[in-house]
């Protein structure tokens, strides 16, 4: 049977999760693939990239990176479209970008920090069972702690509060799923594919954390339900919802820090750069994306109508967030969108 899209993945990538469950948010006709040895090369060279997922469309176009994904999606699945229009559609964007490049951390600690999940997530790959130390051996699970390096989860007091964080974002999680269908309404959005991705490709299949107490996120997580159109609505702006708000609170307090630092030390050629992170001076790898990331949300309030436009500037301001996604100057030529 022939698909409209297919998805080239892993069941146990964040990101790959979330396509598919945008997907089927979108009520796409779809289907899903590994990447392997025998396909790697050809999608690596047509997406121009080496990570997942990639999205090959009904035109036979090749695409990463799932946040313009879900835009350009949007525009054919118009009734179904997970970033709302106006203000809304600002919030929502940013309360995505700091779940994938801020709370995405916190699950590559998780996996590659605790025996149990590195020995599972092998296991799996290699489609047998294997001992801790044939485990560590594994090209993916050597990526592992340098990557928890990089992203600023080597300490151990930083692990504790990267997972004190990320309870406290499932306990306003599942307090919000009391209330509405979605956690930022009755309508899913960009940021339920997000939670999704990050439960189904790791923190809800590997063995810890135990996620048992919050029992509406792990009933509203599986499966994803493909009938939910536009039957529902978003909470407004610039309320939300409560777990909004908690977001919000969070890319104020710990990713503004984070993505601050990371956009100087780009600007100064830096490798590194150290932010204070739940009281602490942190160590981070400089890296593009973040800053590439930060710039597509600056690119959309940009596209805001003037009134929508200073309404969310106004409210950035509110929210301690106006330095993050306010263009002081001009981006640098390798982050323009």
């Amino acid at each position: 049977m022939e698909f409209d899209y297919t998805i080239f993945g892993s069941p146990i990538s964040l990101f790959t999760r979330k396509l598919e469950a945008a997907m089927q948010f979108y009520g796409a006709d779809f289907s899903i693939e590994r990447k392997r040895d025998e396909n790697r090369e050809t999608i690596e060279q047509r997406a121009g990239t080496h990570q997942i997922p990639v999205l090959r469309t009904p035109e036979n176009w090749m695409l990463a990176d799932t946040t313009p994904i879900m835009m350009l999606l949007d525009s054919r699945f118009t009734h179904r479209r997970l970033f709302p229009p106006g203000p809304l559609g600002v919030l929502v964007h940013i309360v995505e970008e700091v779940l994938d490049e801020w709370v995405a951390r916190v699950m590559v600690h998780y996996r590659w920090h605790y025996d149990e999940n590195t020995q599972a997530v092998v296991s799996e790959l290699l489609e047998r069972e294997v001992s801790i130390e044939e485990a560590r051996q594994y090209p993916l699970a050597q990526w592992g702690p340098r990557a928890c390096r990089a992203t600023g989860t080597e300490d151990p007091s930083q692990q504790v509060a990267a997972e004190r964080e990320y309870v406290n974002l499932l306990d306003a999680l599942n307090g919000q799923l009391n209330n509405t269908a979605y956690s930022l309404g009755d309508r899913p959005c960009a940021v339920d594919a997000a939670l999704i991705g990050g439960l189904q490709g790791h923190t809800n299949r590997d063995p810890i954390p135990d996620l048992s107490a919050f029992s509406k996120v792990l009933e509203w997580n599986e499966p994803v339900s493909t009938d939910n159109g536009s039957r529902g609505e978003w909470a407004s702006f610039p309320d939300s919802t409560p777990f909004a708000q908690t977001m919000l609170k969070l890319a104020r307090d710990a990713y503004k820090p984070f993505v601050l630092g990371n956009q100087a030390a780009l600007a100064n050629g830096d490798k590194a750069f150290v932010a204070d992170t739940y009281g602490e001076p942190v160590s981070y790898l400089c890296r593009p994306y973040p800053e590439r990331s930060r710039q597509m949300v600056i690119a959309h309030i940009g596209q805001l109508a003037p009134n929508d436009h200073s309404e969310v500037i106004d409210w950035l301001e509110e929210k301690g967030l106006h330095e993050c996604f306010t263009l002081q100057k001009p981006a640098p030529e390798s982050y323009r969108l």
